[in-house]
């Protein structure tokens, strides 16, 4: 856990009304900094890739299809016992209200739960809620609860001036999936790709097409990594 000059530093929630993370949500409270900072928490990521059959089916080739983005989960808990050094003296209900108001209601602004970012340390995650449970541990004698346990899973948001969003797909090192769509040519696709028309009848015959000349939607190809075409060429 990092520790700031004010002392142990918090988790902290933020709630933001558009996807560039620029315009904080109207939501109140927003942020949210929890009392009780997670145990742990859980990270994953994901590409998706395609798989195609070589020509002869002597091998397979792998496109790149996309990024599944990536997830974050973790447990937080709420406690209204007031035995918790700096804990809210508000109730466990009470708390939870705010924090499903923040990540998990319909913000009337936007007709949708807010972008969320999760600091903490190291951390610094932008996303969405995806799913939300709460498990009470602890009741007072009326059947309030005192304490309980929220596990909450995210999935990222990325808007397209950052991220993975930026990476090189016509790197000619990757095999890439493509659509086809009206008026494309494959010498004007292979240009795309690698920056070379030449490659063109490499990738017909690669994709077993009868006419290169003429493509037709709906048509996908792959387009394999292949060795440089030489200037004579």
């Amino acid at each position: 856990m990092a520790a700031s000059k004010g002392g142990l530093e918090k988790l902290t929630i933020t709630g933001f009304a558009d996807p560039k993370y620029a315009d904080k949500a109207s939501t109140s409270p927003n942020p949210i900094k929890v009392m009780i900072n997670p145990a742990q928490y859980s990270q994953a990521m994901g590409v998706e890739y395609t798989c195609q059959q070589g020509a002869g089916g002597t091998g397979k080739s792998v496109a790149f299809n996309r990024d599944k983005g990536e997830a974050l989960e973790l447990e937080l808990v709420f406690d209204g016992t007031g035995t918790v050094p700096g804990a809210p003296t508000r109730s466990v209900p009470d708390q939870l209200a705010d924090l499903r108001r923040l990540i998990y209601e319909v913000n009337g602004d936007i007709h949708s739960p807010n972008y969320v970012q999760l600091s903490w340390g190291t951390l610094m995650f932008k996303g969405r809620l995806k799913t939300l449970s709460i498990d009470y541990t602890l009741f007072d004698g009326d059947g309030t609860p005192l304490r309980a346990k929220v596990k909450a899973g995210f999935v990222g948001f990325h808007d397209n001036s950052d991220g993975r969003a930026g990476q090189k797909l016509s790197s000619p090192d990757l095999t890439h999936r493509v659509e086809v769509k009206e008026g494309d040519t494959l010498p004007l696709l292979c240009h795309r790709i690698y920056g070379d028309s030449r490659y063109y009848l490499a990738v017909a015959q690669h994709n077993r097409l009868d006419d290169f000349r003429r493509l037709t939607p709906p048509l996908t190809l792959y387009f394999p990594p292949l060795a440089p075409v030489s200037a004579k060429s």
